[in-house]
Parts: C-alpha cells; sequence; structure tokens
C-alpha cells in the first residue's frame, strides 16, 4: 500500500506538469503540444525499446493493438480535449474538472471491478468521497470568484473549455481502468515495458497526426504557425520533450507501478495528487497566492485521500463461496 502510495504521488507531481504546458506555449494550437508531446515521448520510448526489447517480444498482436488504444484515448485524445480546455478557461478550472477524476473513477471501478478487486464499501467509502467532491467544490468557488473579478472574461469560451475538459475526464476515466486491467491479467510483465509498449504504439499515431495538421495548416493557407516547430522552435521542442520525458513515460511508469500494487477504485483515487500538482503549478505561474476557500478545498482533498487509504476492500459473498 505504502509503496503503490509513493509511486502514485510521484505519477501526480509529473503529470501535473502537462497543465502548464499549453499556458507556457499559448501561441501555440491544442493540436502542436498534443502531436509535440506524443511524437517526443515516441522517440524518447525508442531507445528504451531497445534495452526492453526481449520483453516487448514476449507481447502479444492483442496486447499491441491494446496499447494502441489506450494510447489513442489515454494520450492523444485526452490531451487535445485537456490542452484545448486550458488555452480556453485557464489553468485552474479544468483542472478542478479534471479533479473529478478520483470520485468518478472510483464509482466506476467499484462498481466495475469488485469481483476481482474486491468492493470497498459504499457506507466507508462515502466520507472520503464527499470529502474530495467537497474539496473540488471549494476550489471551483474560487476560481469562479476569481474569474468574475476579470472584466474581460468570456463566458462562453470558458464555458466551452468546461465542456472540452468534461471530455478530457471520459477519456482519463477509461484509461486507468483498462490499462489496469492489462497490468493486473499480467502480473509477470514488469510495468516498465508496458509503459514503452505504450510509448512505441503511441509514436506513429502521433507522427500521422502532426502530418494531418501540417498539411491541413497548408491547405488552409495558415502561415501564422510557421511550421513545423511553431513560432518558439527552441521553447516549443525543449517543452516537448521534457513533458514526453517526465510526465508521458516516466509519469506512466510510475503509476503503473502503482495500478500493480493498489485496487483500481483507490488507485482512482490518488489521481487527486495529480490535480493538487497541477493547482500549484498554475498558483505559481499565475505569481498568486491560493485564496482561503482554495486552501480549504486542498485540505479536504487530501483529507479525502487519507480517508480512502485506510479502507480495504472486501471480496464479495460469491467470491468467498468460490474459494470454500
Amino acid at each position: 500500500m505504502l509503496i503503490g502510495t509513493v509511486f502514485a504521488l510521484a505519477a501526480g507531481l509529473m503529470w501535473g506538469l502537462v497543465f502548464i504546458g499549453p499556458l507556457l506555449l499559448a501561441d501555440y494550437p491544442p493540436a502542436m503540444l498534443t502531436f509535440g508531446r506524443y511524437v517526443a515521448f515516441g522517440l524518447i520510448a525508442l531507445p528504451l525499446a531497445w534495452f526492453d526489447r526481449a520483453r516487448l517480444a514476449q507481447l502479444s498482436r492483442a496486447d499491441w493493438a491494446e496499447a494502441l488504444k489506450l494510447g489513442l484515448v489515454g494520450n492523444i485524445v485526452y490531451y487535445l480535449f485537456l490542452s484545448a480546455a486550458i488555452q480556453h478557461a485557464g489553468g485552474p478550472l479544468p483542472t478542478m474538472i479534471i479533479g473529478t477524476l478520483p470520485v468518478v473513477i472510483a464509482i466506476s471501478s467499484n462498481l466495475r471491478d469488485a469481483a476481482r478487486d474486491g468492493r470497498l464499501p459504499w457506507v466507508r467509502l462515502a466520507p472520503s468521497l464527499v470529502l474530495i467532491a467537497a474539496g473540488i467544490a471549494c476550489v471551483n468557488q474560487a476560481e469562479l470568484v476569481h474569474l468574475r473579478a476579470d472584466a474581460g472574461i468570456d463566458l462562453q469560451r470558458y464555458g466551452l473549455g468546461a465542456l472540452l475538459a468534461v471530455g478530457a475526464v471520459a477519456c482519463w476515466t477509461w484509461y486507468p481502468i483498462r490499462n489496469a486491467d492489462w497490468l493486473r491479467a499480467h502480473p509477470d510483465r514488469p510495468p516498465r515495458a508496458w509503459a514503452t509498449a505504450q510509448g512505441v504504439a503511441t509514436l506513429p499515431l502521433a507522427l500521422l497526426g502532426y502530418a494531418g495538421f501540417w498539411a491541413w495548416t497548408a491547405a488552409t493557407g495558415d502561415g501564422a504557425l510557421a511550421l513545423p516547430l511553431g513560432p518558439r522552435p527552441g521553447a516549443y521542442l525543449g517543452l516537448m520533450f521534457a513533458i514526453g520525458l517526465f510526465a508521458s513515460w516516466l509519469g506512466t511508469l510510475c503509476w503503473n507501478e502503482a495500478s500493480q500494487r493498489l485496487p483500481t477504485a483507490l488507485v482512482g483515487q490518488l489521481i487527486v495528487f495529480e490535480t493538487l500538482s497541477a493547482l500549484a503549478y498554475a498558483l505559481l505561474l499565475r505569481g498568486a497566492w491560493p485564496p482561503l476557500l482554495t486552501g480549504v478545498g486542498v485540505v479536504l482533498l487530501v483529507a479525502g485521500v487519507s480517508w480512502a487509504l485506510r479502507i480495504r476492500p472486501e471480496p464479495l459473498p460469491e467470491a468467498l463461496q468460490q474459494v470454500h
């Protein structure tokens, strides 16, 4: 439990970096941020794949198909939604919408995976979910107050950003559950090799996406982007490879390690570490101390996760009967 939690914390600290990328490169469209990040991830994964070639050779065609699906939904589509949401609504609002993931994943996996993992009793799980939901509500309220203070606010733009963030939530509710399915079904396979396999599988998708975006931009006559690397090539390449290494490969590795050690309903709640990290990075970038209500929300989030870590899954009655 402790080692799994530490791995989940490390993943959250690194995944928080992806929330500030669209703010640091606000003059780049979401498609360039997404495809650039995953081209970098794939290129980083290639030399790692050479070292893991014996393990990767053991993967079947079905395994590679699963890695391809996970890469498409959990990487490319998710980050397209998220980066667009951040550029439309700023950092904190999409961060807090993504912060609902612990609640959404916990409920989804508790309904779906109880036979495999045991069920976290709803009565004992409810206080944790209530604390997490209350924390997210507090931070959302503080952010709405900040937004209303901006006389030039475009509510329609912020609303679109919120909807895009909901799309990101849907993608990343599906991803960790399916990823955990594969990892739990293959306990003999190292999570590092599976993280590398996802990087290798994502690379052709990202290259095709980048080429398609380049062709579409050229066809529509939009020359302002200065393709292929945009107006700030150095900053773009540096940030894409930093996020590709730390957030994509190393973050996925740490998350895979956590997923093999913890029940899916519990590891889903630990995504709150990503929310807290992203919020801290966004406020640092904004150069502002968090309001009191935001601080209260953070305390509630941490309290909810701490409560959840004390709960142990209970086998279903039918599972006990099979054992006897």
